[in-house]
């Protein structure tokens, strides 16, 4: 029996992906598809997928003439796979021609014609028009975001809305992509737009939000998105029952490599998970920002990404102890302990007045998983035992400042009406979120007690 294999992403499966398969299978007798990751995808720059991964394996599924489906998750795996399932001719279209060849050691490459006049960036195109959003303020990652989100065919950004009109229209001036600047927010919203990306000082975020759902908007915001319990029950409730999406920027949920991890971490090779250790610091003022900006405090500028850390791996915390060290009235430094189903501890570590090592560690009972820093922008991870030589190291491509993997998955829900995201579920984002609002009431029990 002679075996075939070939890979591809197969987004929106069409004939040229049919036609394409079907010669793959006329080489041999067997033939085995390799569906891409949707992580694995995105590791490498393909960032405009409108299928999930599941779904794309059930339309390659449904050929009859494919004898098996696997998912290919990341790079390496193709020399892998021609090993372990004795693969004896590995088929892929010409425009790939050469850069498989190394292969060959492994098994006959074969290069095959593909069929033209179509292809899956084309029928996206035709599919989904492209999505327009406006940007609601001049913050920190403002100039990142616009440079990022170019990667992500399916946004259109041309619109910007800060209080501050003289600066809005040197902002408009400097910036050739960014055509309209607006000082009036109902103004601002009462346009074309379908989306904002909100990145202002926390406490307007509230108010932001609640405006843009009420008209209509899906919402990306950099968290918190509210320094409030009620604030928060509310704005999640409007984005529910409108079917608008509320995505917190937290861009680590998204990540390729972190979201790997996670399902490395779900196959139990260190096994019961103990505690959760992540510490995010960084000293602002030497970076230069205002004053204003790091009197937000170090838990409601830092807290979101540890937090999410410990959220996906231990889930929701039953209780929570903080250990702060403030100045000037806000708090420049936290160690945030949290418990967990089963007696699992989260150790968080925020600080913008104190520079720590940003690195994270999952501890197992059987081994733990080293997260490099900056663990936040994950782009490597190891898995270790107590067996140096079991030591497995998993690296992932990374691009940019990684923003543009969360501003392609807010884009994607948008494509396919869908209101919330496996990556950062309504539970993360719930959880997230109370860390600064109980350090709140903390800070409020201490100094009615004092």
């Amino acid at each position: 029996m002679i075996t075939v294999i070939t890979y591809g992403t197969y987004d929106m499966l069409h004939k040229g992906h049919i036609n394409l398969l079907k010669r793959a299978k006329a080489l041999g007798d067997y033939l085995i598809v390799g569906v891409t990751d949707e992580n694995y995808d995105r590791s490498r720059g393909k960032l405009n997928v409108s299928e999930s991964t599941k779904k794309r394996m059930k339309a390659v599924e449904a050929l009859d003439f494919v004898d098996k489906v696997i998912v290919e998750t990341h790079k390496g795996q193709k020399a892998e796979d021609m090993v372990k399932y004795d693969v004896d001719i590995f088929a892929i279209g010409d425009d790939w021609i050469g850069a498989f060849d190394y292969l060959n050691e492994y098994t006959h490459v074969e290069y095959l014609p593909r069929t033209e006049g179509i292809s899956s960036t084309q029928l996206r195109k035709e599919h989904f028009s492209k999505i327009k959003l406006g940007l609601v303020g001049l913050g920190r990652d403002t100039e990142a975001f616009i440079e990022e989100a170019q990667n992500v065919s399916s946004i259109k950004i041309n619109r910007i809305y800060a209080k501050d009109f003289l600066a809005v229209k040197a902002f408009t001036k400097d910036n050739e992509l960014i055509k309209y600047g607006h000082d009036n927010y109902e103004d601002f919203l009462d346009t074309s737009i379908q989306a904002v990306y909100i990145d202002t000082v926390l406490d307007r975020h509230y108010h932001l939000i609640k405006a843009a759902l009420e008209a209509d908007k899906h919402v990306l915001c950099e968290n918190p998105i509210a320094l409030g319990k009620e604030e928060l029950k509310e704005l999640l409730h409007i984005a529910k029952k409108r079917k608008l999406i509320l995505l917190p920027a937290v861009k680590t949920a998204f990540l390729p490599a972190f979201n790997q991890m996670l399902k490395v971490l779900e196959e139990g090779d260190i096994g019961e998970i103990r505690e959760v250790r992540a510490t995010r610091t960084s000293l602002y003022r030497e970076k230069n920002y205002p004053d204003t900006f790091i009197a937000q405090g170090a838990t409601n500028i830092l807290s979101s990404y540890p937090s999410l850390l410990v959220k996906k791996v231990l889930g929701k915390h039953k209780s929570i102890d903080f250990f702060d060290q403030e100045e000037n009235g806000y708090d420049i430094s936290n160690l945030i302990i949290t418990r967990h189903k089963g007696g699992a501890v989260g150790v968080s570590r925020v600080a913008t007045g104190a520079k720590s090592e940003g690195d994270a560690v999952i501890s197992g009972s059987k081994g733990y998983i080293y997260i490099p820093a900056p663990w936040w922008l994950t782009k490597s991870f190891s898995i270790r035992f107590e067996d140096e030589h079991k030591t497995q190291e998993y690296k992932y491509e990374f691009a940019g400042s990684g923003l543009r993997y969360m501003i392609a998955e807010f884009a994607s829900l948008i494509q396919r009406n869908k209101s919330t995201s496996k990556m950062l579920t309504p539970t993360d984002i719930v959880e997230i979120n109370r860390i600064p609002l109980e350090y709140d009431e903390f800070k409020k029990l201490r100094k009615k007690e004092s």
